[in-house]
């Protein structure tokens, strides 16, 4: 399993959700790309993990991931996860990677 919770909790503070699951993943060369997304900025207000997981997993295997994500966590919006769903970013974190690593990378 993949140690992107650890990279997301480790203190000090490194690393963004988005970066973190691409660092866990085994994609560190997509840290900086990543620096933006997190905290609900990934594009269209998405979950920052969920998008890392799903730039990783490619154009072929992207609705997969995000309709995992979604059947797991209710939304894919970082808003909706925290606002509605209550799920916190580690909860994120960790089903992201996952989910990425479950689809066959």
């Amino acid at each position: 399993m993949n140690n992107a919770l650890e990279i997301f909790q480790r203190v000090p503070r490194t690393h963004n959700c988005s970066q973190s699951v691409a660092a866990g993943c085994g994609h560190p060369e997509l840290t900086a790309e990543l620096a933006s997304c997190g905290g609900g900025r990934a594009p269209e207000g998405r979950c920052g993990a969920l998008h890392a997981a799903m730039l990783m997993a490619g154009p072929e295997k992207q609705e997969a991931v995000r309709q995992k994500f979604i059947a797991e966590n209710g939304s894919e919006f970082c808003r909706e996860l925290k606002t509605v769903y209550h799920v916190p970013c580690e909860k994120s974190v960790e089903s992201a990677a996952r989910i990425f690593e479950e689809s066959g990378k």
